[in-house]
């Protein structure tokens, strides 16, 4: 009997790759840039989510060209080190869905052990190649009390729009 391929999973929103609550899979999100930062979290859901560090194997997180934050690429070569949040709630995700909607696709990541998370990686890294690594201590020192207050700014107009 010939089997019935399964439908697309949905989107929370057009611009999202993010699978909805219907059809999602509860694996964690893989933070490695800005969203490593508490004050950035408290700005965004108003709470920083357990977390968990981790490397990843085959990504490597870039410094992007005309931007202060990064972005994730495959990188077989490379890791990336990051954080691990595995208890956000539907709404939260679909806040830094929103959030991350314009510039990014959401890629499964394998971790170790058979396990796997979600990540917010650049929708077109060849634009990015060849790229340089992007640190967490140069945007702590320079940019982030400005980027949390453009957060602030950013769920204002979010919150007001829905």
């Amino acid at each position: 009997m010939p089997s019935t391929p399964s439908p697309a999973p949905r989107t929370n929103s057009p611009n999202s790759g993010r699978l909805d609550p219907a059809s999602a899979d509860p694996a964690p999100l893989f933070v490695y840039g800005s969203l490593l930062f508490p004050d950035v979290l408290r700005a965004l859901i108003d709470r920083d989510p357990h977390r968990a560090p981790v490397t990843v194997a085959g990504w490597r997180v870039i410094a992007l060209p005309e931007r202060i934050y990064p972005g994730l690429i495959r990188d077989q070569a490379a890791t990336a080190r990051g954080h691990l949040f595995d208890d956000l709630t539907e709404a939260e995700w679909s806040t830094l869905d929103a959030f991350e909607a314009d510039f990014y696709t959401v890629s499964r990541i394998d971790l170790e052990h058979g396990r796997h998370a979600w990540a917010y990686a650049c929708a077109k890294p060849a634009e990015f190649l060849p790229a340089q690594p992007w640190s967490p201590d140069d945007f702590a020192r320079d940019h982030l009390l400005n980027y949390v207050e453009r957060c602030t700014a950013w769920r204002h107009r979010h919150e007001q729009s829905r």
